[in-house]
C-alpha cells in the first residue's frame, strides 16, 4: 500500500525505546509503511519524525474508513522455513528474521520485519504492554462461531472452563544429539507422545520456543504462559544438563496439557498431532497469521452466567491482585530457604558429619596405640561409628536431589505462572478505566449510548474470564502443592528413618562392652 494521509483518532504517548512516535487526537500523520504488524504502523508526522503507532488509532483521510485490527492489512509474517530450520537449538537466527527471548515482561520476543530495520516487540499491544489497549475489544461487537465458543460456566467455586472429558496429556523424552550443515551444528531432539494419537512427534528446543511465542501472542492478555526453561551457551550437550532440561520441558507441556483453553488451541494441538514436515510448516504459517491474538481472545469467550457491575468487576480484580502479589513473595521466599538450605546440605552440614567421623577414627587409632589389650572393642566400635559418620554425610549431600528438587522446580513454576499476572492484571484495570469513561465519551459525542452499554457487556465478560483462570489456578495450586508436600514429606521420613537405622548400627557396637 503506498503512503496514506491519516489523521489521528486518539492520543497515544509513546514508550521510550520502542521505537514509537506519540502523536496526539487530530494530528495529520504521512504512513509510510503499512507493512509492519501486530497492530502497527509506521507513521510521519508534520517535524519529519517516525515511529510506530496503534492502527486502530489513526483513520485514512482519503477513505475515512477507521484503521481497525479486525479488518487490517496482513504482511505475510511466517518466517521462511529454509530460515527458521538454520537458527540454532537455542532459538539464536542465522539470518533472517531472529526470534530470542529477553528478561523484560516475562520472556517477550522480539520481531525484525522482513523488510525494514525497525524492530518490534511483542511485549507491546495486541499482546499486552505496559499500557495496554484494551479498547480495542471492548468496542468490538463480534460473535464467535459455534466451533470458536470458549464458554465459561457457573460451577461450585464460580466461573470456570469447559473442561475436557479425558484429561490431555504428554510424554517428553529420548532426547537423541543431531547435527547439520556436516557436523558444523548440532542439537537435541525430543521425542513428544501425546495420550490422544500414541504417537511420537519430534522437536528441537527452538520449537518448544516457538510454541511459547505463539501461545503468549494469542493467550497472553488473559492467561498466565509461564516461560520456558532457560536457555544456556554453554554445556547444552552434557548429559546433566540435558536431563534437567527434559524434565522442565516435560513439567511445562504437563502444565499446558492440564489447561482447558491452551491445550484445545489450534497451535498446541498442531505441536503434538502434526503429521509430516508439510503438515507442520502449513501449520505453522496458519498460526503465525492467527488475527485472533492478544485483547481480541475475549470476543471468542462466553460465559453463560448474567453481566456483571464494572464496581463488582474492580473489587474482584483488587482481591485478586492482592492475592497474587503475596502468594509470590511466599514461593520467593520458601525458595530462597530451600535453596540455602540445599547449599548447606551439601556444604556446612556435610563437612560437620565429615569431621565427626574423622575425629571418632582418629581417636580410634590413639586409643588403639595404648597397648592396653581389653580395648580392642571400644577402638573398633569407635572406628566403625566413625565410618558411619561419614556415610551420614554423603546421604546428608545426596538428600535435596531426592525430596527439595521437587519442591524447588515446582516453586520455580510457579514463579513463572505468577509473573504473568501483573500483566494480565494490568490489562484488566485499563479495561476498567475504559469503561469509567465511558460516560464521558458518551458526552463529547466519541462513542454512542450502546457502545458504552456494550463496552460494559465485555468488560463483564473479561471478568468472567479472568475469575474462570483464577479458578483454574486455585485448582492446580491445591493439587500441585499437596502433592509434591506429600512427596516432599515421605522423602523426610525416609531420609531420617535411614539416619535413625545407621545411628542404631553405631550403637550396636558398644552394647556388649
Amino acid at each position: 500500500m503506498s503512503n496514506k494521509l491519516a489523521q489521528a483518532l486518539y492520543d497515544f504517548t509513546a514508550v521510550s525505546g520502542n521505537n514509537e512516535l506519540s502523536i496526539q487526537e487530530g494530528e495529520t500523520l504521512t504512513v509510510i509503511n503499512w507493512n509492519v504488524g501486530g497492530g502497527w504502523v509506521e507513521a510521519q508526522n508534520s517535524k519529519g519524525q517516525t515511529g510506530l503507532v496503534p492502527e486502530d488509532y489513526i483513520q485514512v483521510r482519503k477513505n475515512i474508513v477507521i484503521i481497525h485490527i479486525l479488518s487490517k492489512i496482513h504482511i505475510n509474517c511466517s518466517i521462511d522455513d529454509d530460515e527458521w530450520d538454520d537458527e540454532s537449538d537455542d532459538g539464536r537466527s542465522m539470518g533472517g528474521n531472529s526470534w530470542s527471548q529477553t528478561e523484560e515482561g516475562g520472556g517477550r520476543i522480539q520481531r525484525s520485519a522482513a523488510h525494514h530495520s525497525v524492530k518490534i516487540s511483542l511485549n507491546k499491544f495486541p499482546v499486552f504492554s505496559k499500557a495496554p489497549n484494551p479498547e480495542v475489544y471492548l468496542l468490538s461487537k463480534h460473535l464467535p462461531k459455534q466451533t470458536d465458543r470458549l464458554p465459561i460456566y457457573m460451577g461450585e467455586v464460580g466461573p470456570v472452563w469447559l473442561y475436557p472429558q479425558s484429561q490431555l496429556d504428554c510424554v517428553v523424552a529420548d532426547p537423541k544429539k543431531g547435527s547439520k550443515m556436516y557436523g558444523l551444528k548440532s542439537y537435541i531432539e525430543y521425542q513428544i507422545t501425546p495420550n490422544s494419537t500414541n504417537r511420537p512427534v519430534n522437536h528441537r528446543y527452538k520449537h518448544f520456543d516457538w510454541l511459547y511465542e505463539r501461545l503468549t501472542e494469542k493467550f497472553g492478555c488473559a492467561l498466565p504462559i509461564p516461560s520456558l526453561p532457560d536457555k544456556q551457551v554453554t554445556g547444552r550437550f552434557e548429559d546433566e544438563f540435558i536431563k534437567m532440561r527434559m524434565e522442565r520441558l516435560q513439567a511445562w507441556m504437563s502444565r499446558m496439557c492440564r489447561h482447558p483453553v491452551v491445550s484445545n488451541s489450534d497451535v498446541f494441538q498442531l505441536f503434538l498431532t502434526y503429521k509430516d514436515e508439510k503438515d507442520w510448516k502449513e501449520g505453522k504459517r496458519k498460526a503465525e497469521k492467527d488475527e485472533t491474538a492478544g485483547v481480541m481472545i475475549f470476543s471468542y469467550m462466553d460465559p453463560e452466567v448474567p453481566d456483571l457491575e464494572p464496581t463488582e468487576v474492580e473489587q474482584r480484580y483488587e482481591t485478586y491482585s492482592r492475592f497474587t502479589r503475596s502468594m509470590d513473595d511466599g514461593v520467593k521466599d520458601l525458595h530462597s530457604v530451600s535453596h540455602l538450605h540445599w547449599k548447606r546440605c551439601t556444604g556446612p552440614l556435610q563437612k560437620e558429619y565429615r569431621h565427626i567421623g574423622k575425629a571418632l577414627q582418629n581417636l580410634s587409632s590413639v586409643f588403639n596405640t595404648s597397648g592396653y589389650q581389653g580395648e580392642a572393642t571400644l577402638t573398633e566400635a569407635l572406628m566403625t561409628t566413625g565410618k558411619i559418620y561419614e556415610e551420614i554425610a554423603e546421604i546428608v549431600a545426596g538428600q535435596p536431589k531426592k525430596d527439595l528438587h521437587y519442591l524447588m522446580e515446582t516453586n520455580n513454576e510457579y514463579k513463572g505462572l505468577l509473573g504473568c499476572f501483573p500483566d494480565i492484571i494490568g490489562v484488566q484495570k485499563a479495561a476498567i478505566e475504559k469503561v469509567k469513561d465511558a460516560d464521558r465519551l458518551v458526552a463529547m459525542n466519541k462513542i454512542a449510548p450502546q457502545d458504552k452499554h456494550n463496552m460494559a457487556k465485555n468488560l463483564s465478560t473479561m471478568s468472567y474470564a479472568f475469575q474462570a483462570e483464577m479458578n483454574h489456578f486455585h485448582s492446580n495450586r491445591i493439587y500441585d502443592y499437596n502433592r509434591v508436600m506429600q512427596f516432599y514429606l515421605q522423602e523426610q521420613v525416609k531420609f531420617y528413618e535411614t539416619i535413625a537405622e545407621k545411628l542404631k548400627q553405631a550403637l550396636s557396637q558398644y552394647t556388649n562392652l
